[in-house]
């Protein structure tokens, strides 16, 4: 038996058997990422005169006036996160995530580019790299859209 003929088995044999997973899988992360965000929706939202002053002197968010910016912001911390978490609109909720984060890192990077800030920077590249995986592959079995898709068929 050639090498491509074991690989292919094995792979086809891993596939079968780990398939599985995605559905869970993508569950967790529609979970997991939307939920860090969410919290900082909440905090934004419960110290609004907080969050106002940190958009106006802490974070430096290009082309946009710091209230736009901190309504923008925590907006998309709050809505895309719920999104996601219901599967609903997920390649748009993700591609909108991914943004808010973008923007988390350009408005902050004079902090997240310094010196021992390197784990908090890897906390937005994770979970950039989760919400790409979201917007590439779906929500999986376990979201509304898919609920939506089989009942709109």
């Amino acid at each position: 038996m050639s090498i491509a003929a074991v690989t292919n088995r094995a792979n086809d044999f891993a596939g079968r058997y780990m398939g599985w997973l995605a559905s869970p899988l993508l569950l967790a992360i529609r979970l997991y990422v939307p939920w860090q965000f969410f919290k900082s929706g909440l905090v934004k939202l419960q110290g609004w005169d907080s969050t106002l002053y940190l958009f106006r002197e802490e974070y430096h968010v290009p082309l946009l006036p710091p209230v736009a910016a901190a309504v923008a912001g925590t907006t998309g911390e709050i809505l895309f996160p719920v999104l996601l978490a219901a599967g609903l609109l997920t390649r748009y909720s993700a591609i909108g995530l991914s943004a808010v984060n973008v923007m988390a890192v350009v408005a902050y990077a004079h902090v997240l580019l310094s010196e021992g800030f390197e784990a908090a920077l890897g906390q937005h590249y994770l979970w950039g790299s989760l919400l790409l995986v979201l917007a590439v592959f779906g929500p999986g079995r376990w979201s509304m859209d898919e609920f939506l898709r089989r009942r709109g068929s």
